[in-house]
């Protein structure tokens, strides 16, 4: 499952998405706006995309975890739009008959999608400036 959305992600219909009594593991990351980003104190986030681009590269990148990884499910949903301190920005989860295929799964994904998928994140500091950050060009992204 591939979605881009405008509203708050429900992390449950996402794990609901990677049921199955055929997976002993299910990871779900959530990644959420933080209030301090390199010592600089945020105040909110906005998330742009061409939709079209960002949703085929996401279902490559989920083809490719299939078939790097013995995955019974795979759903990936990303937010768009303005999103305040503490609000999920991205949700990936991640289901297979072994933990540790689930965790690796989880973490190539999410550590690709930050590179190569075309969703733009503009940083709305809380001293009144904006930063737009690119995909594959931000320091300490995989924090």
């Amino acid at each position: 499952m591939i979605k881009l959305v405008h509203e708050p992600i429900d992390s449950q219909a996402v794990l609901d998405s990677v049921a199955s009594h055929d997976a002993g593991a299910v990871v779900l990351f959530l990644g959420t706006t933080r209030a301090v980003t390199h010592g600089r104190r945020t105040a909110s986030l906005d998330y742009e995309c061409y939709p079209e681009m960002a949703e085929k590269k996401l279902a490559e990148l989920e083809a490719q975890a299939r078939d790097r990884w013995p995955l019974v499910g795979c759903a990936i949903v990303h937010r768009l739009g303005h999103l305040e301190l503490g609000e999920a920005s991205i949700a990936i989860a991640v289901s297979s008959p072994h933990r540790a295929v689930a965790f690796e799964a989880g973490q190539w994904l999410i550590d690709t999608i930050k590179e190569v998928v075309p969703i733009w994140k503009r940083e709305n500091w809380a001293d009144g400036t904006t930063e737009w950050v690119h995909p594959g060009l931000a320091s300490g992204e995989n924090d």
